[in-house]
């Protein structure tokens, strides 16, 4: 995080689209297949992770994104100090989840961007570049997809109606954003 360069422009409002990168949010990947593993996990975090497909838990200071059911992406719902790549969340759960072989913890804050995307033209959007239909989804509060977008993997998360996170790799958020914003155009 340190350095951090911005890959996409500041925010880019489009046809009641809202497109803005997130940062600087504190993304980690957990595995782990253990009852031990769910449970140290949620005492040291006071956050239950979801357990049944494609859903997500909330609490005050951290979101968990089912992935599979042994891997979860946790991520910070407040932006984080820039200045450092030490974060007290990562801290914990290596003390009480990895010292102790329960799972594995893994930092993936600089592989992912968030694009917080906002507007009643969202899943048109989606609809345009991607196989995955989002029809019961738009609807499903808190519901987790790993789809394709314009042949680039992505992450949705449905925050509430009209408001979605999209994680993609940093590799392909300029490009992936560029086409967002030129299908964006023409909706």
């Amino acid at each position: 995080m340190i350095n951090y360069n911005q890959p996409l422009p500041k925010q880019t409002i489009l046809q009641d689209l809202q497109m803005k990168e997130i940062n600087p949010i504190m993304k980690l990947i957990l595995r782990g297949k253990k009852r031990d593993f769910v449970s140290a996990v949620g005492k040291s975090l006071n956050i239950l992770l979801p357990t049944e497909a494609n859903t997500s838990t909330q609490s005050d200071k951290l979101t968990a994104l089912w992935l599979s059911p042994d891997e979860w992406m946790i991520f910070s719902n407040e932006p984080i100090d820039e200045n450092t790549n030490n974060y007290e969340t990562e801290k914990i759960l290596n003390n009480n989840v990895s010292k102790l072989n329960l799972g594995a913890i893994v930092d993936v804050t600089d592989q992912f961007v968030m694009i917080s995307l906002k507007g009643n033209k969202i899943y048109e959007l989606f609809q345009a570049g991607s196989p995955f239909n989002f029809n019961h989804f738009q609807n499903k509060k808190g519901a987790v997809i790993q789809t394709i977008l314009t042949k680039i993997d992505i992450i949705v998360h449905n925050q509430d109606k009209n408001v979605v996170n999209l994680f993609v790799r940093r590799s392909f958020s300029q490009h992936l954003f560029s086409w967002m914003n030129d299908a964006a155009s023409r909706l």
